[in-house]
């Protein structure tokens, strides 16, 4: 009866340690739990914060790209308006040039007909040396025709030397052909009307009597 206790009272008591034993894991357990739902809200917050933060940066970088563009937009619409002023002032610069082109070299002929008008005026006054007066004329024409020369001259218009040389229909034009002792065949014996040179591009072709030869 004695052993039946003593078997009773172990039983009892190990029934006790484990229960002890299962509320305390419980406890364990509990408080567990409680830590892991007392760390969420702080993770939760955290993640929540750090997202505002990644918006509105995200935010202040989209405005200041847009503010970029607008800028951009204004620069080539300006550019464009210039570029479109200094076009239209181009074409009235060249307009200009081609509507005045011989402003210079009608300028410089005013002193051609200067000088023909006082060689007019000095043979038509009364004179009683007839001959005197005539070579005074003949020196003023030959003066002009100098002068007009050389302003032809300076705006690169040359006459061309025809005569004595072979003929060359790409610059001068055979009026009729004589014979000639002097002058070889299909020389130039001589001119009608000069001719002459602009710059590398013929100007008027030279109308020449052509020689047949002896």
């Amino acid at each position: 009866m004695r052993a039946q206790d003593g078997v009773t009272r172990l039983s009892l008591r190990a029934w006790a340690d484990n229960k002890e034993q299962g509320v305390a894991e419980e406890k364990k357990n509990i408080n567990i739990e409680a830590d892991d739902r007392s760390t969420e809200p702080s993770e939760s917050a955290e993640e929540n914060g750090n997202s505002s933060e990644i918006a509105d940066k995200l935010e202040g970088d989209i405005e200041t790209i847009r503010q970029e563009a607008e800028d951009t937009r204004d620069q080539l619409l300006r550019l464009a308006a210039e570029f479109e002023n200094y076009k239209k002032r181009m074409e009235r610069e060249k307009e200009t040039l081609v509507k005045y082109a011989g402003e210079q070299i009608l300028r410089e002929l005013l002193t051609t007909v200067d000088n023909l008008d006082r060689a007019i005026e000095q043979g038509s006054a009364d004179s009683d040396n007839a001959e005197k007066q005539l070579a005074a004329l003949l020196e003023g024409v030959g003066l002009t025709r100098k002068g007009l020369l050389a302003t032809l001259e300076k705006f690169d218009v040359v006459p061309l030397e025809t005569v004595g040389g072979p003929f060359d229909p790409n610059e001068q034009e055979a009026m009729s052909m004589e014979p000639s002792t002097k002058v070889p065949a299909n020389n130039v014996l001589r001119e009608f009307a000069k001719g002459y040179r602009f710059k590398d591009r013929l100007l008027r072709a030279a109308k020449v009597v052509v020689s047949a030869g002896g």
